[in-house]
């Protein structure tokens, strides 16, 4: 059975980004269909897959990490304009009988992604 996950670490301050927004997309056509939203947990992860199952399709998808309002709360932004602060990672499900793990690493002026297992 397939499914879709996700986690946020701050590498700034080394440890697990609780409090993140997530929105989950599917691309349709040229345009971003709403499928979900969470938060994360005090783990920097959400509490269950974000699809699995027959909810999981092959296609294309984003995620949109609310970076901005996390950094903000944590103390790590300035006044004014943000280097970052929505994260937009689009990425492909070939085979939705797959786990297909889309962590993000943050800090105030970089991230990183990667699949992960």
């Amino acid at each position: 059975m397939g499914r879709l996950s996700t986690h946020v670490l701050d590498t700034a301050k080394g440890k697990p980004a609780a409090g993140v927004g997530i929105t989950l997309f599917r691309m349709t056509g040229g345009d971003r269909v709403r499928v979900k939203q969470v938060v994360t947990n005090s783990d920097g992860r959400t509490d269950g897959p974000l699809l699995e199952g027959e909810a999981l399709e092959a296609g294309i998808y984003e995620l949109v990490f609310a970076a901005g309002d996390y950094l903000r709360a944590s103390g790590q932004a300035g006044e004014g304009t943000l280097f970052l602060d929505e994260i937009p990672i689009r990425f492909g499900v070939p085979d939705a009988g797959q786990h297909y793990h889309v962590p993000l690493l943050i800090s105030p002026f970089g991230y990183s992604t990667y699949r992960g297992s």
